[in-house]
């Protein structure tokens, strides 16, 4: 196998690995409210909405030492253990306890921070700046392939159902935590690259993925890792970027939790409003897919760069939130467990609420290819510590935007995510338009990116 096949061959386990434990993982995050909602008359008394929040401030805190943690372990190894967590935390709702519920959204917080920098080295390591707008579009269409398979399963289980009984939820999160568990042991199939830098050149590829060496050399990799992940969160691009990287937190949090409990509670949608749950993740899947796998192949031919696609990606959200706005009711996000009666500016229309699943896909897309993109493109040779910062600064708006879905009425949430998805798309173009000025210094054709 040729080292380009060989890397294209990573490329692709690393997504396949993505796409079993997110089917699992994010199938988990869409229904976890509704669920935990039919539980909350029982001992249980566990917030799905405040778990989330948990995970995403661990995540956020968790991602200042990830990279030294990488360079320690290694990135294959950092995400097979970290897929064993993922694991853990859906086996809990199989017979959910709060204190276990909690302590493991601790504990998958600390994971994600790992896996997602472990992730954005391999992406970085198996890329050049040729391919990788490509091997972006592909790990994010394999990726969110993952919305698809589990929420088709849920759409299916649970059609005409108003309740979620004890042996529906048992028979959903054991076939979960059997998917998790198979992306966790497809992690053993990549392959390490060779080092390809020049002699005496450093670059975190080479710190991270270096042979086993002496503890006191591993201590020396995971203090430089940290050390470069301080240094870069003060850098122009970095400080742009992170307005952009905080927009997608805050949208990630709205399609993957909050978007799934509204449809669930609108009365007005009759016996097929929780399997709608389901069927809204099967097209925000479908949005994300078709977005990695279009934005994929048309990295080599695009002209244009980066910006027009950041710029698709905002109008779409835009057009989805307006239409949210008049369709759904404004307290579904907290509305209780009997569901809500309350109409918006029309009554509510399924057609309608599914075509937004769509667009928040497409548009999420749209916004995190590029950014995996020009990161791995503007930091290649920093590529643990970049993504370490993204992933901080992405988790902790998740966070705080899991911590105000408690509380905040629909029209606020939504008026939050137009006012920071403004300014961060332009923050994007500012730095895309300097990358393109500094690639076009060097002599590069700028439709390469």
């Amino acid at each position: 196998m040729s080292p380009e096949s060989k890397k294209l061959f990573n490329i692709i386990i690393l997504g396949l690995s993505f796409m079993f434990i997110f089917t699992a993982f994010q199938t988990c995050g869409n229904i976890a409210q509704t669920v935990i909602t039919n539980l909350n008359n029982t001992d249980f008394h566990g917030s799905g909405y405040t778990s989330m929040s948990i995970i995403y401030g661990v995540f956020s805190a968790s991602n200042l030492i990830s990279p030294s943690v990488v360079a320690v372990v290694g990135p294959q190894l950092s995400m097979v253990v970290s897929g064993v967590f993922y694991s853990l935390y859906i086996a809990v709702f199989i017979q959910p306890t709060t204190w276990a519920f909690y302590t493991a959204s601790v504990f998958i917080g600390i994971a994600a921070a790992v896996l997602w920098t472990a992730q954005g080295n391999c992406l970085t390591v198996n890329s050049d700046e040729n391919t990788i707008g490509r091997n972006s579009g592909v790990f994010w269409a394999l990726l969110q392939s993952s919305l698809f398979f589990g929420n088709l399963y849920i759409y299916f289980a649970w059609q005409g159902k108003t309740h979620i009984s004890e042996s529906d939820r048992r028979t959903v999160f054991i076939a979960l935590t059997v998917i998790s568990l198979v992306g966790t042991v497809l992690f053993f199939l990549i392959r390490k690259q060779e080092d390809t830098k020049t002699p005496g050149e450093e670059d975190s590829a080479n710190e991270i993925l270096g042979d086993s060496s002496s503890a006191e050399n591993r201590l020396t990799r995971a203090v430089a890792a940290f050390k470069k992940s301080i240094k870069l969160s003060f850098t122009k691009e970095i400080l742009l970027l992170s307005v952009t990287t905080a927009y997608t937190g805050l949208e990630l949090t709205f399609f993957s939790g909050v978007y799934g409990t509204c449809i669930g509670a609108v009365n007005r949608f009759g016996s097929e409003e929780k399997s709608l749950i389901g069927l809204s993740g099967i097209f925000i899947g479908v949005g994300e897919i078709l977005g990695g796998g279009i934005f994929g192949l048309l990295s080599k031919s695009s002209r244009f760069g980066r910006n027009p696609i950041v710029m698709l990606g905002i109008v779409v959200h835009f057009i989805a939130f307006y239409l949210i706005f008049f369709n759904m009711p404004n307290d579904a996000p907290i509305a209780p467990m009997e569901g809500t009666d309350d109409v918006a500016y029309m009554l509510p229309s399924k057609e309608v609420a599914i075509f937004c699943s769509f667009l928040l896909g497409l548009g999420d897309s749209c916004f995190n290819t590029q950014l995996l993109s020009i990161l791995g493109f503007l930091y290649s040779e920093d590529s643990a510590p970049a993504f370490a910062i993204f992933k901080f600064v992405q988790s902790i708006c998740a966070a705080v935007a899991y911590f105000y879905s408690n509380y905040f009425l629909l029209q606020w949430q939504l008026l939050i995510m137009v006012v920071v998805g403004f300014f961060g798309t332009i923050t994007f173009f500012i730095v895309e338009w300097e990358a393109a000025a500094a690639l076009a210094a060097r002599g590069s054709d700028y439709s390469s990116i």
